[in-house]
């Protein structure tokens, strides 16, 4: 028997091999997108934005604005234009994301502590850079707000000491926890690899079974003596060899090379991604088992593989969503798998908070193996 299996695995693993699209694909895929992304996110954080500042008062007041805002690691002031018409061109053109528009009489307003506005336009058309310049920019208003209001309350003849306490009393301090830097290439980098990487698996997943179904092929297996279910485990046992053999790399790349956190023990995540190669693989299995033909198997299994990274949670939150989609979204083993990476990665939450995990996955796997087992079984009676 354990011969048998044998011949069974070395034939699949040739059978793989031989299929030189999907061999390129399985092996470059993940390496290729983990060097792509660790050089377009290997800078920690967004700063030099692009900023153009209108200075209308041309007073001592909007001066210091300009040097506040200058002073920003996040903003790079690059242009001063002379007008708002200028500053609109700018923007549409996309040469600055952030314009300041300092008004006239602004110094005037401060002195007389009357109430006025300096506008801040920012190019919203890309989410990132207008989340980052708007954090930026918030920053120096709460600072030059404080200082306005320092100075009023000393006009109005408060001790100057008692004034900085007054706007001191409440310290708000803001600490990212578990990505200290906010460093993108923590947090996006290895998602994106490993999409990538499940997409090639679904890929190979949705021919485990349609490459046998050929009447040719069951005439085979009948006259070898192979039952289908020793045929199909020896086959599966295979793809999710090698589906591991591929990350296993990519994970030493990125945690030993690239130094990506990873603040659980390497063991629990690795069998965690077992876990979820085997639900992965149950999945393609059972698309593979009622399709009618390779093209159709691929397709059904993109269909599954390519939105599952983008309902996961991981690039809009799960709790964002609509009520009623929020549910389906935890029925594809992809948003398990995803959050758990993140909690794994950054949390180390322990066995007892990832069991869960480990138990959905395990059910998932479950029950597509033994529907695609009824699929194949209801086929193969037709050849009997």
């Amino acid at each position: 028997m354990f011969k048998q299996c044998l011949v069974i695995m070395k034939r699949e693993i040739f059978f793989m091999w031989r299929d030189q699209s999907l061999r390129n694909i399985l092996i470059a895929g993940p390496l290729f997108g983990l060097f792509l992304f660790m050089g377009i996110y290997n800078h920690p954080r967004i700063d030099n934005i692009s900023t153009a500042i209108v200075d209308l008062d041309r007073s001592s007041a909007s001066r210091q604005v300009i040097a506040e805002l200058k002073n920003t690691q996040d903003l790079k002031v690059i242009t001063y234009p002379n007008s708002f018409e200028q500053l609109e061109e700018l923007i549409k053109r996309e040469q600055v994301i952030v314009g300041v528009v300092i008004p006239e009489n602004y110094g005037k307003n401060i002195a007389l502590h009357r109430h006025t506005k300096v506008a801040v336009l920012i190019d919203g058309a890309n989410i990132t850079y207008a989340t980052n310049a708007a954090s930026a920019v918030l920053t120096v208003t709460r600072t030059l707000g404080a200082e306005v209001g320092v100075k009023t309350l000393v006009a109005r003849g408060i001790q100057p000491d008692q004034a900085k306490e007054a706007y001191q009393s409440i310290d708000f301090r803001e600490e990212a926890w578990f990505n200290p830097t906010l460093n993108y290439a923590y947090f996006l980098v290895l998602p994106l690899v490993l999409n990538i990487w499940q997409q090639c698996c679904m890929l190979a997943s949705c021919m485990n079974i349609i490459g046998e179904n050929g009447v040719r092929s069951w005439l085979q297996i009948k006259a070898s003596g192979i039952s289908s279910f020793k045929l199909f485990f020896c086959k599966s046992i295979v793809h999710i060899f090698i589906y591991m053999l591929i990350v296993l790399p990519v994970y030493f790349l990125a945690f030993v090379f690239f130094k990506l956190p990873l603040n659980c023990g390497f063991i629990i995540f690795l069998l965690f991604t077992l876990v979820f190669t085997i639900s992965l693989h149950s999945i393609g299995t059972l698309i593979s088992s009622f399709s009618r033909n390779a093209v159709d198997a691929s397709r059904f299994g993109m269909v599954i593989a390519l939105p599952s990274f983008v309902i996961s949670g991981f690039t809009w939150p799960i709790a964002a969503m609509p009520h009623w989609f929020q549910s389906l979204t935890w029925v594809l083993p992809q948003t398990w798998f995803f959050q758990g990476i993140n909690y794994l990665v950054f949390k180390n939450q322990g066995w007892e908070f990832m069991v869960n995990y480990f138990l959905m996955l395990g059910m998932m796997s479950i029950i597509c193996y033994s529907l695609a087992a009824l699929f194949t079984h209801g086929f193969k009676a037709h050849f009997r």
